[in-house]
């Protein structure tokens, strides 16, 4: 049996996060080292899937996020700080925020990009205030097997999503709403 002072403790510490990724951490990174992770970040998913270079080239936009850090036991949250990039050039910065709730424990890091395939997706997340997982354009999440099989012919959704270079462990099942949404710079 859990016990209740300690169960309290931990739901009001996910809270205190929770409440304390929407106002924006004082911890938030400057416009030139979000571009530099970026980079370095793309360049290491390029290393580890080379299928995904093809799908950089017919993307409408990249938005990378370097690292995401998120933790939990119960409750959790995430937080991290990303670029778009169309081409080479960083056009907007962006932060993704999200809670959980269910039955989960632990830490991570890790990073993802989303690849826009299509100006209407794209012109989405520019209009939009506060992009959704799960509502607008439809969004696919490569795992490593389908990242290594896709071809030119496949690539049929609005907006792939990748995750790399993770770290950690998080483990358990949870209901998560991903929210993103742009940042001044």
């Amino acid at each position: 049996m859990v016990n209740p002072r300690f169960a309290a403790f931990v739901v009001a510490l996910a809270l205190a996060v929770t409440c304390s990724l929407n106002a924006r951490p004082a911890l938030a990174a400057s416009a030139a080292e979000i571009n530099r992770d970026a980079t370095a970040a793309l360049a290491k998913l390029y290393e580890a899937h080379p299928n995904t270079r093809q799908m950089a080239a017919r993307a409408k936009g990249i938005l990378v996020f370097p690292r995401v850090y998120k933790a939990g036991f119960m409750l959790g949250a995430q937080y991290g700080e990303g670029a778009l990039r169309r081409g080479n050039k960083t056009v907007g910065y962006y932060n993704t925020v999200a809670a959980s709730y269910g039955l989960q424990a632990g830490a991570q890091a890790f990073g993802y990009a989303l690849f826009f395939m299509t100006d209407s997706a794209l012109a989405y997340l520019d209009k939009s205030d506060g992009f959704e997982i799960g509502s607008g354009p439809s969004v696919v999440v490569l795992d490593e097997g389908m990242a290594k099989s896709m071809t030119s012919t496949t690539l049929t959704q609005d907006v792939y999503a990748v995750i790399f270079d993770q770290k950690g462990l998080m483990g358990g099942l949870g209901l998560q709403g991903s929210k993103i949404s742009k940042v001044a710079k």
